[in-house]
């Protein structure tokens, strides 16, 4: 059933996901400013809300493009209009290769390459249409996710300069505040560290003869510490949209600016010390870290009572209440996410809430975008 606009939220059945109007637009002016004024340009990360309306939104208030997840990701969000697209990935596979190739005829496309299979296979794809594919060659600093280590950065880059459907963009990482050895250090001395990492190696391609005009680095929690170092032409953030309890435990949003929120209903009250919910594993969901952080508790916490889902089954959230919350069966209780962008990825749409009321409901058109 649909929702209407100007319903009220106490109205709404629930599990149901909804975004603060205020919050989010404060959230999104926020960083575009930040980011600016440290001297870089801010090219927001779509995965977090999938939702091309949201980007139009961060793309008012400043934004250069949007980097997106995956192929699939990227698709959606250039048949809604956008044309400046970064895949922030290395895209393996001869399907995806076509399908990045197909996509550069329409837009500008711009790949993560940390392998010269890769390189040649997007090469081959992208000549057999006549498009030209821009790279970024991907750096690992630290993550240990993907990317090459520095010293093998200038061979890849002089593979991609030797390919006629490519063109060779700039540098790229991601390694964000959670790599291994970021020994409990503030976000923005960590992305000034990377910053600063990045640059170093972008001053010794160039005085080797290899040509990079783009440094990216970034995340939400070292955006701003990235792009206050010379040299960083452009840092991606998602998460600071919604924010969440990741982003409030490493001190890179306060709860106050969380803008995302699942409200949930009691379900039932098995004893006086339970209470489960109507959200369970298919409402929450969080990051599957080798390690939880040791902040986190459970995987949601209650915006406005000392409350946390300490268990998930399908359907279900499991909390411990203490002695004096004893919510009643039928009673709603807004509940922030671990990790809100696999959260949204669990929902066919976000429903955006000012002064208590429905304003806008958003269909997250790239939900299941896996491709």
């Amino acid at each position: 059933m649909a929702i209407a606009v100007g319903t009220a939220v106490q109205d709404l059945d629930t599990p149901v996901q909804v975004v603060d109007l205020d919050k989010l637009e404060a959230n999104i002016i926020g960083m575009q400013a930040a980011v600016m004024a440290a001297g870089a340009r801010l090219r927001p990360h779509i995965k977090t809300h999938k939702i091309p309306e949201i980007a139009r939104m961060q793309e008012a208030a400043g934004a250069h493009g949007i980097a997106v997840a995956k192929v699939a990701e990227a698709e959606v969000f250039a048949d809604a209009g956008f044309t400046d697209i970064a895949v922030a990935y290395p895209v393996a596979g001869a399907e995806k290769w076509r399908r990045l190739a197909a996509l550069a005829k329409r837009c500008r496309v711009t790949v993560n390459v940390d392998s010269e299979v890769a390189a040649r296979g997007l090469n081959v794809a992208a000549t057999a249409v006549g498009s030209t594919i821009l790279v970024q060659i991907d750096i690992d600093t630290g993550f240990h996710r993907c990317g090459v280590q520095p010293e093998d950065a200038e061979a890849l880059c002089r593979v991609v300069m030797g390919l006629p459907g490519l063109e060779l963009d700039g540098i790229t990482t991601h390694r964000s505040a959670f790599f291994p050895d970021n020994r409990g250090r503030p976000s923005d001395e960590l992305g000034r560290e990377e910053g600063e990492i990045m640059v170093t190696l972008a001053e010794r391609l160039r005085a080797a003869g290899v040509p990079i005009r783009e440094v990216t680095c970034g995340s939400t929690p070292t955006a701003v510490g990235a792009a206050s170092v010379p040299g960083v032409t452009e840092v991606r953030a998602g998460t600071y949209v919604f924010g969440d309890l990741i982003m409030v435990g490493v001190g890179a949003m306060a709860r106050d600016d969380l803008s995302l929120s699942i409200i949930s209903t009691v379900q039932s009250r098995p004893n006086p010390s339970r209470a489960t919910f109507d959200g369970g594993m298919k409402t929450f969901m969080g990051e599957a870290f080798p390690s939880p952080p040791k902040f986190l508790k459970g995987f949601g916490e209650a915006v406005d009572l000392p409350i946390y889902l300490e268990g998930l089954t399908e359907e279900h959230g499991l909390a411990a209440l203490p002695p004096d919350v004893q919510p009643e069966v039928g009673e709603r209780v807004a509940f922030f996410p671990n990790h809100v962008c696999t959260t949204v990825n669990l929902s066919n749409e976000i429903i955006g809430v000012r002064d208590g009321r429905v304003e806008v409901v958003w269909p997250v058109a790239a939900r299941g975008a896996r491709t």
